[in-house]
């Protein structure tokens, strides 16, 4: 009984990490779009060529 508890235990940690890097993939890909379309926005603007639309 407490071996089935544990792969029960496992599976659902397993199916959690999963889920969660799931999202994080898909988190990831938004803020890379999100970054490209400010990279491209700022480039085509007037400014001189150091200009940098962040801040870091």
């Amino acid at each position: 009984m407490l071996a089935m508890l544990l792969v029960l235990l496992l599976i659902i940690i397993l199916f959690g990490a999963g889920f969660a890097v799931k999202v994080l993939w898909w988190i990831a890909l938004a803020v890379l779009i999100i970054w490209l379309i400010g990279f491209v926005a700022r480039g085509a603007g007037t400014g001189g060529s150091r200009s940098r639309w962040y801040r870091w």
